[in-house]
């Protein structure tokens, strides 16, 4: 009997002994992060960046492929027997020596996994994990000048950047309520003293909501660089409309965390046909949030409309896309991403 022949039999009667649980499930428990299991990552450490922002460090395991500075990756951790799924910029560089990768998370209000993360998250704890992925990336031939324009956790996938590729001409454009609030401002002080970024930061407590009339006096040469934003809805709305009223659309690349909404329609009866529960919603509500709120079990990654992991089948009635008005309506095949979808009328989603 050959050997791969022995190896198979001495698996199957491993399978006998250990049943209902698998070998495989006894080796999850000893090496999670081996090759061949499902990608998961070990949280090494948690660094706290403000009061409400954390770094988190994690060990992937042996199947991560790695990752292009300014990309994200979708984590999975269990919250009060839960698993929930958020995605997150990776900040630390695509060649960081020891293998590691980091995340940094914002806790926001009422955000479930962000506030775990922040506040709850310990070492050795093991995370399910994606691989990376995203577009928010430098090109292989580096720009000759670059302008990074963030605010709040927007500076996320710049720092990824920022730590990953020494360029010549630099500068960053950031704000934040506060100094205090600014994620990573000793690390970005740090550039600006090494002479590898140059910096304004400005503080909306005080300096107010950032023009873009303005920005022609804080970077005078900002249509002579290449753009990277990342930020609120509003600061990237009001970007577009900037650089596309000066004919510049084409040097400016745009990172979304929250999809843009548009206000839909009025809403309708949402039944959940598995579970048989039927609930009234607007036509602004993301379908994911008005199934969670009514106790259904719902499919999510993301949740700005880029990963699919939300995507459910669409068994009857009508949606709207929050982003662009769409109106996509049931037949036989037809899902939708719900984390992007709101009730157009009566709708019914197989969940």
């Amino acid at each position: 009997m050959t050997s791969a022949a022995l190896r198979s039999r001495a698996w199957k009667l491993l399978e006998m002994v250990t049943t209902p649980l698998l070998p495989s499930d006894y080796l999850d428990l000893v090496s999670p992060l081996r090759a061949g299991a499902d990608l998961r990552g070990r949280v090494e450490a948690v660094h706290l960046e403000t009061p409400d922002a954390a770094t988190i460090v994690i060990r992937p395991g042996k199947g991560w492929r790695g990752h292009r500075a300014g990309q994200y990756v979708r984590i999975g951790v269990d919250v009060d027997g839960v698993r929930l799924w958020r995605a997150y910029s990776v900040t630390s560089p695509a060649n960081r020596a020891d293998g590691r990768i980091t995340i940094t998370a914002k806790a926001i209000p009422d955000g479930k996994v962000s506030n775990y993360l922040v506040r709850r998250m310990k070492p050795g704890t093991v995370i399910q994990l994606d691989q990376a992925t995203g577009d928010f990336v430098l090109p292989e031939t580096k720009p000759a000048k670059v302008l990074y324009l963030t605010a709040g956790s927007g500076i996320t996938p710049v720092m990824g950047m920022l730590r990953d590729s020494e360029l010549d001409d630099v500068v960053l454009v950031h704000s934040a309520p506060q100094a205090k609030d600014v994620i990573f401002r000793n690390d970005l002080h740090d550039l600006v003293a090494d002479e590898k970024l140059r910096l304004t930061e400005l503080h909306t407590d005080t300096d107010g909501m950032l023009d873009l009339t303005r920005l022609a006096e804080l970077v005078p040469d900002w249509a002579e660089r290449e753009t990277w934003a990342c930020g609120p809805t509003g600061l990237l709305d009001a970007a577009e409309a900037h650089w596309a009223k000066h004919d510049k659309s084409d040097s400016l690349h745009t990172e979304r965390f929250r999809p843009t909404i548009v206000v839909a329609g009025d809403g309708g009866e949402v039944t959940f046909g598995t579970t048989g529960k039927t609930v009234d919603a607007d036509g602004a509500t993301p379908l994911l949030d008005v199934g969670e709120a009514a106790g259904v079990l719902m499919p999510s990654g993301c949740r700005m409309g880029i990963c699919f992991g939300c995507s459910t089948p669409l068994k009857a009635g009508a949606v709207r896309d929050l982003r662009t008005g769409e109106i996509t309506e049931a037949e036989p095949g037809v899902v939708v991403q719900t984390c992007v979808s709101a009730a157009a009328g009566p709708c019914e989603l197989e969940r």
